[in-house]
């Protein structure tokens, strides 16, 4: 602990001088001297000799330290910050019987300063560490772009930590972690002070195998007292052309996902505390959540825009449904598509061509914007071919063509399409893959149930696929009821489904209790109970499916 002129320089870290303000233990050491033939004087990290008398501004007396002298050393965990420093007084005569108990008193000194210093100390950094979260919570509340957050965040971190140099970087938003690439330029520059672009730019990375980022990514403060002269350095000598000495970082992680990595340098040796890793570990943490709200601010925006764009997708798709049901003398019709999203991959249409009733209900596979887009390519299809002609299978043929060349093989539609005379009410139909309509009609014994015949592969899958026109004569008072499998499909909170035969036995539980009726029941009446009867079922269970029904109904 000897001293010249040249080691008065304050070097960095914590000094003993931080906490020598009134001197009262540079008085009990001057105390303790009086009383045996030992001085005890306290001495700060350089050796300089703190009396009480000295202003607490004054640099401290330079005085050798004698070969023979005990050195009890002042430390903050494992920092010495001074010490107490006691040695023979030769001017006065023979050893005193109280020197052992000033020995052991000066001990007691430098422990008990020590634990004064490290309480003081730990409460100091405690308040600026608050102030410095304070201040990076302040950055996140208030949001912005991420580059200027973390510029911020990196500003504070220097200036709290006295370091010269650092560099915030980022991984992509959907990564996991470092990928198996040995090069730097996977992490992306955020934010960066004095610190030059050949540094920035060079893809090598400050550690061998990239160590320090696989450390910190773990969640490691990683630290280097000298980067030059460090092992695990891949570049030493890049570093000293960059003047980066010491370094500290860690990994910015948010609900364990890694989000980047922090850097801070200092162009001098220097060793960093606990108090420092676990500040540093904080900014880092805060650092992390500020990028991540940014990120969900930024992704929330995007799907208010996607949601506003669904939502009009889905009105204009509504719109592409008939707006006025056809009137006829002898058929009653009525219909209601209710898709399960904004945007729905069923569809129906009542449409007149060639003084004919166009009838057509389909499914597309799969929800969502292709579902629909598919779904409206597909109506829009049929109704131009069915323009051209009456015979049903080549409209069928030429709208599966149509759809094999214009999709994927993962996408299909299933179609049951009709066309009813309303004057002899003569049906012809062709189905593609689609559940058959159920046919009601009352004989002698009451209400009976008829399956169409008819099958057909669904649309989309195999081109020049073959259709075949079926036929039937309607008779006054049947019933059509067309529907897509979301309605048997529809599920109650037990996971059980509506099923066709749930359906079967609303239809004619309904017809059973009109019969009393002197009217009919109309198709409106008809659809609305179908729809009570799936509401009773399934209750306020989110349905999965799009539900789609179209009820045709004869007049007597």
């Amino acid at each position: 602990m000897a001293v010249t002129p040249n080691d008065l320089d304050r070097p960095s870290g914590h000094s003993l001088r931080d906490y020598w303000t009134t001197g009262n233990i540079s008085a009990l050491c001057e105390s303790l001297t009086q009383l045996g033939s030992l001085i005890v004087e306290l001495r700060d990290e350089r050796g300089l000799v703190l009396h009480s008398t000295l202003d607490p501004s004054h640099q401290g007396v330079v005085r050798s330290l004698p070969d023979d002298a005990w050195v009890n050393p002042i430390s903050i965990g494992d920092e010495s910050i001074g010490a107490v420093v006691v040695y023979p007084d030769h001017s006065k005569s023979g050893p005193s019987d109280s020197d052992a108990l000033i020995q052991s008193i000066g001990r007691l000194i430098a422990d008990t300063a020590g634990e004064m210093c490290t309480g003081v100390s730990e409460l100091q950094y405690k308040v600026n560490e608050i102030g410095v979260l304070y201040k990076l919570s302040s950055l996140l509340v208030r949001g912005g772009r991420v580059s200027d957050m973390l510029g911020l965040t990196l500003e504070l971190a220097l200036e709290f930590l006295g370091l010269d140099a650092g560099a915030i970087m980022l991984l992509p938003e959907d990564s996991v972690g470092l990928a198996h690439n040995e090069m730097e330029n996977e992490l992306e520059r955020s934010a960066s002070i004095k610190l030059s672009e050949e540094w920035l730019s060079n893809p090598i990375p400050l550690s061998k195998d990239r160590l320090f980022d696989r450390q910190s990514l773990a969640g490691e403060v990683v630290t280097s007292s000298n980067l030059p002269e460090d092992e695990r350095v891949l570049v030493p000598t890049e570093c000293e052309e960059e003047e980066l000495i010491s370094f500290i970082g860690t990994g910015m992680v948010f609900d364990k996902r890694p989000v980047g990595v922090i850097r801070l340098y200092a162009n001098h040796p220097r060793e960093f505390s606990s108090s420092e890793r676990h500040l540093v570990r904080s900014i880092a943490e805060s650092a992390a959540a500020a990028v991540e709200q940014a990120r969900l601010l930024k992704l929330q925006a995007r799907q208010r825009r996607t949601h506003r764009s669904l939502r009009i997708a889905g009105a204009v798709q509504k719109r592409m449904l008939p707006e006025v049901t056809p009137k006829y003398d002898k058929i009653d019709l009525a219909a209601r598509y209710r898709p399960s999203q904004e945007i729905g991959g069923d569809f129906y249409d009542l449409f007149e061509v060639n003084d004919q009733l166009g009838l057509l209900v389909g499914d597309v596979v799969g929800k969502g914007v292709v579902a629909g887009l598919l779904m409206s390519a597909v109506r829009a299809t049929l109704r131009a071919y069915a323009e051209e002609g009456a015979d049903l299978a080549r409209v069928m043929n030429r709208t599966n063509d149509a759809i094999c060349r214009d999709t994927t093989v993962s996408e299909f539609v299933t179609i049951w399409y009709a066309m009813i005379d309303p004057e002899s009410l003569m049906m012809r139909y062709v189905v593609a893959g689609h559940e058959s309509p159920l046919l009601i009609r009352k004989d002698d014994s009451g209400w009976r149930i008829h399956t169409l015949e008819g099958s057909g592969l669904v649309a989309g899958v195999i081109a020049g696929e073959e259709y075949t026109m079926h036929s039937i004569q309607l008779e006054p008072g049947d019933l059509l009821i067309a529907y897509t499998d979301g309605i048997t499909d529809a599920v109650n909170f037990e996971m059980q489904r509506f099923r066709k035969t749930q359906l079967e036995a609303s239809v004619l539980e309904f017809l059973e209790d009109y019969s009393g009726e002197s009217s009919e029941p109309s198709a409106d009446e008809m659809l609305e109970r179908i729809f009570w009867s799936i509401r009773q079922f399934v209750g306020l269970q989110d349905q999965a499916d799009d539900e789609t029904l179209v009820v045709a109904k004869i007049r007597s």
